[in-house]
Formats: C-alpha cells, structure tokens, sequence
C-alpha cells in the first residue's frame, strides 16, 4: 500500500513507519521541515505541511494513497498546562484532522482506510471502573481535547473511508515520552508510588502498539474505536513495585499528591489519576498481544 502518516517523525510515527517499509509498504511523512534523512533513517518520503491547511502541494499526494495514518499532536507532557499550551496541544490536534480531512473530500481518488489517533483521556478520571471502547467519554480537559481530536477526521466516514480510531495508553517506549521521562527516578534509586499508588495505569509495550496499529490497518472489518492498551492494567504502585524489581532498585516512600499538584499544576493528572482500560475490541477482532503482563514487558524494554 502506499501510506501516508501525518506525525511520522514523532515517537510512534518513527517506529511505525521503519516497521511499514520493512513489511513492503511505500510511506510518506507530513512533516513541518524536511529533515536531512528521514526520522529514525526510515528512508520515508517526507512532505512538508503546516499540520493546518488542505490547499497546499502536500494534499496531492492523497490521489496516490491506499491509506492515511494520522498521529499529528503536541506532546501533552512536555511543559505545563498554561492556557496558550492548552490551545495549542488542541489545535495541533484538531487542524490537522481537519486539514486531511479536508484533503479527502476534496480528492478524486480517496483512501480506502484513515487511522485516527486519539488517547485513553477520552474516557476522563474513572476510579476503578474497567474501561471499554463502548464506555462514555469523561468531564475534564483531555476528555474534551480526545473528543474534538477524534471528530476531527469524522467526515471522511460518509465518503466510503474506513475510519478507525486508535486510543492509546501508556506507551513504554524508553526512547522517549512519560515513560522516559518515568524512568529518571528509578535509575537514581528514588523511585515510589505517586500520590496514593492506587489509580490504574494502562499501558502497552511499544511492539504491540506497532503490531496493533498495523492489524487495524490491514484489516478490512476493523472501524470505530479501539483501545490500545494491554489486557492487564495495573495501578500505579503496582506498575512502581514490578519497575523496581526489573531495575533492581529500591522502592520508596509515595511522592505525595500535593507535591506533584505544586510541581506540574493542572499536567499532575497525568500521573495522579488513572484509568482502568481494557482493548475489548481488538481482542474481540484477533489481535494477540505479545506483552500482556508488565513484568515481562518492563524485562524487554529495561534490558
């Protein structure tokens, strides 16, 4: 197929995209500059776009592709929550679906299948409630952003595009993002549950949000939401405690809940809730995770 994925230099994109080109597939990047060598050494083809606007040189190449990938975003943990970042992790979000969607409409030629990335945020602060993609959106700021995020790309459905939607969890890739970022306490031998340890954290191994992605690509039947998280969610203190143990490192004392709120502000939910995701769906459809436990997991990564 040929395939085009707006965000190909980000985290996932870069992972995806070698792994694409590797299974036979030609893939184009949007990007905001051409890079000296694509992202990651993928040998991707890289398109320049402003991650906003349809009538441009890129929109194009819409008339030679079989499939869009759109992973466009600002990442959400990089800085605090000011109210100019709020708009514009929403706006690096929603202009761009709005831009391929756009795009789409306009073509002769139509994709036969857009992805659509969105987050588990859709689902709000949940408590111990398992998570399903048929649960209701939640109340608060990343709630909001998943749902404009996840419309963004929704015209396209009336024009004969398969449309599936990829909400992510934690994703472990120790190359960068929150899990990364996770990592620095524990290798200096300070790392403990955050806040009360109890909220529900649910991740998935990088090779299964990969191989996942690939599986809703390339299958016919597979539209609407998806969670990509693994089958076995786990809390906070929980995650912490199998973290260490990998690592062989302590594990401490809480980081109490009102020093993470003085620290990040409104970005502490990011680690002070939780929710507790299951991937009914993609279970449903044939998809087998090749890391549905953590510790085994936390092995493969750490090591």
């Amino acid at each position: 197929m040929n395939i085009l994925i707006a965000g190909g230099s980000g985290l996932i994109g870069r992972s995806l995209t070698r792994t694409l080109i590797q299974s036979g597939h030609t893939v184009s990047i949007l990007t905001r500059a051409i890079r000296p060598d694509s992202p990651g050494g993928t040998g991707a083809r890289q398109l320049v776009w402003d991650g906003k606007t349809a009538n441009a040189p890129w929109a194009n190449e819409i008339e030679r592709t079989d499939a869009v990938i759109n992973l466009a975003g600002e990442n959400i943990g990089d800085s605090p929550w000011t109210a100019e970042r709020k708009l514009r992790i929403r706006a690096s979000r929603v202009d761009a679906g709005f831009a391929l969607a756009e795009a789409i409409t306009a073509a002769q030629h139509k994709p036969a299948v857009l992805l659509q990335s969105s987050a588990i945020g859709y689902y709000g602060i949940s408590g111990d409630q398992p998570l399903t993609e048929n649960s209701p959106f939640g109340k608060d700021y990343l709630t909001s952003v998943s749902v404009d995020w996840e419309a963004s790309t929704q015209a396209v459905e009336p024009l004969g595009v398969r449309r599936a939607i990829l909400r992510t969890g934690i994703y472990l890739s120790p190359e960068g993002g929150a899990f990364s970022r996770f990592l620095t306490p524990w290798k200096m031998g300070l790392g403990g549950p955050m806040g009360s340890g109890k909220q529900w954290l649910s991740w998935i191994h990088p090779r299964d949000e990969i191989a996942a992605i690939q599986f809703l690509l390339e299958h016919d039947s597979a539209a609407g939401p998806f969670n990509l998280t693994a089958p076995n969610p786990v809390t906070n203190a929980e995650f912490g405690r199998t973290l260490a143990k990998v690592m062989g490192k302590p594990f401490w004392a809480p980081i109490p809940g009102f020093a993470l709120k003085a620290l990040l502000g409104e970005m502490s939910t990011l680690v002070l809730d939780g929710q507790r995701v299951l991937p009914e769906k993609l279970l449903e459809l044939g998809y087998a995770f090749a890391f549905p436990q953590l510790e085994p997991a936390l092995m493969d990564l750490i090591k």
